[in-house]
């Protein structure tokens, strides 16, 4: 990282801690933010191609909170899991022995193919006080107002997989697509922090393990939505979604939070996809009230 975070003094004050696991006969590595004697113990799954660092401004806005944040397996710093397609089914039982390992009880949180993530395992018996979905995929990707871009997407990530090794990793990990994607997301208007967005996105969204395992969750990421799990999680859902999503159209995002038991919906003005870099505060400030967090004194 070569762009310094707007978000660094809080960062800074906030307590980090580095953690490894024993899980689905891998080893994951994940994060532990805030105070160890906390309240609310949070459990957070980043998105596709990301990994934990990407949730950090949300959580430098919630440091009364326990968060752990893993990197999912196949990016960051946790290995691919052994023998393993990396499909949804995948995704959602590593998730459900995390939990019960680490921190079991905790309240779930996912963003973006988190959120399938995250909804998936719920659905499939992950017990959870409350469920947090930060700009979730509402409908198919494919579906959605850049839905010619996510062809193409397809077609990229296709390509990569097909593609001699070296040559095709190299298409994945190619610095100018990666910001022509940064570029699509970012919808402020402010050049410090696009210049942070890019700068994430070239340090974070190329450290996936090798292109088996993104072509695996890309597949999980376009294939699924929150939609198909909505109606049978059983606990007080908060969905965090952005007027300007390019992935999933706000209408979809209302739509869906109809199909849940018990949802509330907070919408985010002027923002995308990207509500964790551009809107950290607001998102913050939705979590804390979902789960009646209060402002601990000096903050």
């Amino acid at each position: 990282m070569t762009v310094p975070s707007p978000y660094a003094d809080r960062l800074s004050r906030l307590p980090v801690e580095r953690h490894e696991v024993e899980v689905a006969d891998g080893v994951t590595a994940y994060w532990v933010y805030g105070p160890q004697d906390a309240e609310t113990t949070v459990i957070a799954v980043h998105g596709f191609r990301g990994e934990h660092h990407g949730l950090e401004p949300v959580l430098a806005f919630l440091p009364e909170a326990r968060v752990i944040a893993p990197d999912l397996p196949g990016f960051g710093a946790t290995a691919p899991l052994p023998a393993r397609t990396h499909d949804l089914d995948a995704y959602a039982a590593w998730l459900t022995e995390f939990a019960a390992k680490v921190a079991p009880g905790a309240v779930i949180l996912g963003h973006s193919f988190g959120s399938i993530v995250t909804a998936a395992a719920v659905a499939g018996g992950l017990r959870t006080p409350r469920l947090i979905l930060l700009n979730p995929i509402g409908a198919p990707a494919l579906e959605g107002p850049k839905g010619l871009m996510t062809r193409l997407a397809v077609l990229y990530y296709a390509l990569g997989a097909r593609l001699p090794e070296r040559l095709g990793t190299a298409l994945l990990r190619n610095r100018v697509i990666v910001r022509v994607m940064s570029i699509t997301m970012a919808k402020t208007t402010d050049p410090e922090l696009r210049r942070f967005i890019h700068d994430q996105h070239d340090t974070y969204f190329s450290r996936f393990s090798d292109r088996d395992v993104l072509r695996d969750a890309f597949v999980a990421s376009v294939s699924h939505d929150v939609r198909e799990f909505a109606p049978t999680i059983d606990v007080p859902t908060l969905l965090v979604a952005a007027e300007r999503d390019d992935i999933t159209p706000i209408e979809a995002e209302r739509a869906l939070a109809t199909l849940f038991p018990d949802a509330s919906l907070v919408e985010i003005a002027h923002v995308g996809h990207l509500i964790h870099y551009e809107t950290p505060a607001e998102a913050a400030g939705a979590i804390r009230r979902f789960l009646r967090i209060p402002v601990a004194r000096g903050r």
